[in-house]
């Protein structure tokens, strides 16, 4: 038995000798009381506790995952020392969201001086903008934490952002936002 269950089994035996003195002296006067002291489990040891993870370390571990997925499935597959930024489009172009990315001809498009027509278009959807920016921000945290040395972090590379950058302007336009 674990110190822990022995200090609780004694605390519960003293609190229940310590019930039937006092219910000696009252038993005259009144009924007797056949009410239990609950018993609490022991708290887990130390060791057995699982850390709770924010948010933010929760979705850059399930992020880091998937990347690393990406990684395994990739044909031939890549080692995280051969990963580029070519690979970081690769696997962002692979998510998909609901935010629409009008092209130059799109009657919905920004740059065209007729109101838009009543029916939907046929532009592609991808992730938000904000979105992606927060997985690679997250992922280039995750890339240094497992061994990546920050000058070759392919989540810094220019080509991801000028993606970002092209990302953010397309789906303003179809907000019709001017950044």
């Amino acid at each position: 038995m674990s110190a822990a269950v022995a200090a609780a089994a004694a605390a519960a035996n003293a609190a229940r000798v310590s019930s039937n003195r006092n219910s000696h002296h009252h038993r005259s006067s009144q009924a007797v009381s056949h009410r239990r002291t609950p018993f609490y489990p022991p708290s887990p040891q130390p060791a057995l506790l699982v850390p709770v993870l924010s948010r933010y370390e929760s979705l850059k571990r399930r992020d880091w995952n998937a990347f690393e997925q990406y990684l395994k499935q990739h044909r031939p597959h890549l080692r995280l020392s051969q990963c580029s930024g070519v690979h970081v489009l690769e696997f962002l172009e692979d998510r998909f969201g609901d935010t629409k990315a009008h092209a130059q001809n799109c009657p919905l498009s920004v740059n065209r001086p007729e109101p838009p027509p009543p029916c939907p278009c046929s532009c592609p959807t991808m992730e938000a903008w904000s979105s992606l920016e927060g997985l690679v921000g997250r992922l280039r945290v995750a890339f240094e934490e497992n061994g990546g040395q920050p000058e070759t972090n392919p989540f810094n590379a220019p080509v991801v952002r000028l993606y970002l950058m092209e990302v953010k302007e397309a789906q303003a336009m179809g907000r019709r936002i001017a950044y």
